[in-house]
């Protein structure tokens, strides 16, 4: 397993990194897949934007995107994530800012092993699951986050 982070012009660095990817790599195991190399870089909205719209042609922030370079059963792949989102969702949701960071790193992460939220019904499965890992997590950890 080969999970990485980085951080690209922000100031904010990820607590715990070594719990999480413990964790991540279980969450990949979970699905009956194996992890290979995964890079989350950390960044801001506008590159996350021109991101958006070069590789996806979609003109919206966001707080998450994934790029699968999955072979077989072996996850790998680059998950971008945008602090100023993470920031704003942590605040419009009212939750812990560590929350809301695990719960978009289970989102790209839960991509990466071939979940879909294109339309309701994959979006419904994909939003189930990652609430599911998301609580799996604070539980481990014993403070709700």
């Amino acid at each position: 397993m080969n999970i990485k982070f980085f951080y690209d012009k922000v100031k904010f660095r990820v607590k715990g990194a070594g719990e999480i990817k413990t964790f991540l790599g279980e969450v990949i195991a979970d699905e009956k897949k194996s992890p290979g190399d995964l890079n989350f870089i950390f960044t801001g909205d506008e590159h996350l934007l021109s991101i958006n719209q070069e590789f996806l042609k979609h003109s919206c922030f966001t707080d998450v995107i994934a790029f699968d370079n999955s072979i077989n059963n072996i996850v790998s792949g680059e998950v971008y994530i945008s602090v100023e989102a993470l920031r704003r969702n942590a605040k419009l949701y009212n939750v812990r800012l560590s929350e809301e960071l695990i719960r978009v790193m289970i989102h790209g992460t839960l991509h990466l092993c071939g979940f879909m939220d294109k339309d309701d019904k994959s979006k419904n499965i994909m939003f189930k699951r990652q609430e599911q890992l998301v609580r799996k997590f604070a539980k481990r950890k014993g403070d709700g986050l």
